[in-house]
């Protein structure tokens, strides 16, 4: 071969080095991942083929060059190691540092919360809003559970292994994980120190989260809670009738119900404590760690009788004599009827 021939083809196969070279270079390392953007998740659920990761990277506007990133990522094997997730992809990323997340599994948690919850049903809708399980197969899970555990939980008081607070998953945890670490959750709750406080009052742990629903339910002023568990814990002792208003509400159903009235108080429900003495057979919310901890920690006295305050402050009267509680009754009731009259005035 002529050595202007050599140079030719050396000069050719130079260039195209440098040219796969410099492609390689801007392949691996330029960004390309949400360019001059903003922070994002992106979601790989399940049944997620290559194909449609593209499709998602394309019409989500993540990538900037969509050839570049899938000829990487076939290059790496990411095509057949695709793993379900959420996933975190960061402003002017490369599409080296987005495989990197997305071929080895690390997930952005996603943080679950829970409260005002009086159903199973309203549990399921809010535990599983930021995770790819539905409410029904969640729902499923937990009344399997319920059904066969051996530590005491029923369909009734199941909800009682939910502690409201700000929790940690992953997108993809399978509704039986979920319930399992809800489970964690509450075994690491009741420590040794809250055992012994149920211990002591004579009633297990699920029993303390069901008077708590009802303590919380009946006041809004936090102060007060451990004074109302008090007062139901001598009743209970006594054999007396809690005679709850929240738990007459539970058991008509109409979470909206402004008054009870001796009507509801005939409804033959286990929910009905005018009816039924003892506590009922499940919580009627999920109570709070400040309300669990009002029980645990309850005020010590003889009261068996409270009425709302005439000056709807939110604070209640405590007795413990009944003469005086139909006296406080008797003055909230006056106090309610000439505000309702105010109310009808002002309407006209």
């Amino acid at each position: 071969m002529k050595p202007d021939k050599r140079l030719i083809l050396f000069l050719l196969f130079s260039i195209l080095g440098i040219s796969f070279s410099f492609y390689a270079y801007q392949i691996i390392y330029t960004p390309n991942i949400l360019v001059d953007k903003e922070d994002r998740a992106i979601i790989v659920k399940e049944d997620y083929s290559f194909k449609d990761i593209q499709k998602e990277l394309h019409e989500g506007n993540f990538v900037q060059d969509l050839v570049s990133f899938s000829f990487l990522a076939r290059l790496t094997g990411y095509d057949n190691q695709i793993k379900p997730g959420r996933y975190i992809l960061r402003k002017d990323m490369t599409n080296l540092e987005a495989l990197r997340i997305l071929r080895t599994g690390k997930q952005e948690p996603v943080r679950i919360t829970f409260n005002n919850v009086r159903l199973i049903s309203d549990l399921s809708e809010k535990i599983t809003r930021n995770l790819e399980m539905t409410p029904e197969e969640f729902e499923v899970s937990l009344i399997n559970f319920a059904m066969t555990n051996k530590l005491g939980f029923t369909k009734d008081n199941v909800l009682a292994i939910f502690i409201p607070n700000t929790y940690e998953v992953y997108f993809n945890i399978s509704p039986e994980a979920l319930v399992k670490r809800m489970l964690n959750e509450y075994e690491d709750f009741w420590n040794e120190d809250r055992i012994d406080k149920a211990r002591k009052l004579g009633i297990s742990q699920i029993e303390v989260s069901v008077l708590a629903s009802i303590v919380q339910a009946e006041t809004v002023k936090s102060e007060e809670a451990p004074t109302i568990a008090g007062l139901y814990l001598n009743r209970l002792k006594k054999g007396i009738p809690l005679q709850a208003d929240p738990t007459l509400v539970y058991a008509v159903g109409d979470f909206g119900l402004k008054r009870v009235l001796n009507e509801h108080k005939q409804i033959d429900s286990p929910y009905n404590t005018y009816k039924y003495p003892g506590l009922p057979p499940g919580p009627i919310n999920l109570p709070e760690i400040n309300s669990i901890d009002a029980v645990l920690n309850y005020f010590s006295s003889d009261y068996y009788y409270m009425c709302a305050r005439e000056d709807f402050s939110g604070y209640h009267n405590f007795t413990s004599s009944y003469n005086e509680h139909m006296n406080n009754a008797i003055r909230y009731q006056r106090a309610l009827t000439l505000e309702q009259r105010k109310a009808s005035q002002n309407k006209r």
